[in-house]
């Protein structure tokens, strides 16, 4: 099982199973939501992530089509996006609000093709 949070603490959430996969995505999307050159979430289950406290601070922004964007409507932290058409049992979770670590074994980057351009610089400098 992991836990989780928003930044302010207001919303809590448990995860009661082994995401099945993570990822990083580069979509303008998750860049503009997240202010960042990609998002990192893991994939669960929609059943086995459960609220625990501030589900009433929980805001949901169609962001395009049928994908569901969550968020703390104090804090403005990004917790989960879903797509209930494509994927009904399924969720995406903001890696960075895990309290619990997880450690994925793999981490696929998705939407390369819109990467932030400032991106690869920033990679080749750290090595």
């Amino acid at each position: 099982m992991y836990h989780g949070s928003c930044l302010c603490g207001a919303i809590t959430y448990e995860v009661r199973s082994e995401p099945l996969r993570a990822s990083h995505c580069h979509c303008t999307m998750c860049q503009k939501q997240h202010g960042a050159a990609f998002a990192t979430y893991a994939n669960v289950a929609r059943d086995d992530l459960v609220y625990l406290t501030g589900l009433d601070k929980l805001k949901t922004y169609n962001s395009s089509g049928t994908v569901l964007r969550r968020f703390c409507s104090d804090c403005g932290s990004s917790l989960e996006w879903s797509d209930p058409h494509r994927a009904p049992d399924r969720v995406a979770i903001a890696m960075g609000t895990f309290d619990t670590p997880y450690r994925p074994e793999h981490i696929t980057d998705l939407h390369l093709d819109t990467r932030a351009c400032w991106l690869p610089s920033l990679l080749d400098e750290m090595e």
